[in-house]
């Protein structure tokens, strides 16, 4: 009993330090910080589109919304803006013609690169006094926990979807996906 009490306290407190990490990046100073650092004239509603975009394009508008947490128009809009400042560019889907793909320029490229060289200036102040263990540990782990939680279908986090097929609720997170799609 003292383990699961400890592991749900231990829990408790990833959630909440998640929380709070997640609040503390998306205040609006990080980002200010960020480009003031980077010296980059950018509206700071921009920076986290024209970041993803470099990491994930190309990138389809509404896989960009997804990602991004706002509506389709939104992000289209701001797409615009980067477009129309040279740091992004829509193209035809290499894959699905019918797709417009949003890539980074070479003007986006370069402003990516100066905000990445301010972000570790800004991280490595914060961890100066984390050994280098620590802070690979801190990568690795974050890693895994970024990835574990891209593999779960948000319509369905803690498997409560109802099922007639008693057998497909008793399955993996994936053939209950599977499932899904086979019947929708």
């Amino acid at each position: 009993m003292h383990i699961i009490a400890s592991m749900n306290l231990d829990l408790r407190e990833l959630y909440h330090a998640l929380g709070d990490l997640t609040a503390a990046l998306h205040r609006p100073q990080p980002g200010i910080v960020l480009l003031r650092e980077a010296g980059i004239p950018l509206d700071r509603a921009l920076l986290p589109l024209l970041v993803r975009i470099e990491r994930r394009g190309p990138i389809g508008i509404v896989e960009l919304a997804e990602a991004s947490g706002r509506d389709y128009t939104t992000i289209s809009r701001q797409v615009a803006k980067l477009e129309s400042l040279g740091l992004a560019l829509r193209q035809t889907g290499a894959v699905d013609r019918r797709v417009r793909e949003v890539v980074i320029t070479p003007a986006g490229l370069a402003m990516t690169g100066a905000v990445d060289q301010a972000r570790e200036k800004v991280l490595t102040a914060i961890l100066a006094t984390w050994s280098r263990g620590e802070i690979q540990e801190l990568a690795r782990l974050s890693r895994r926990l970024a990835d574990a939680i891209a593999k779960i279908d948000p319509s369905d986090q803690l498997g409560t979807q109802e099922s007639d097929n008693s057998a497909v609720e008793a399955a993996s997170p994936a053939a209950r996906r599977s499932e899904r799609a086979i019947a929708g």
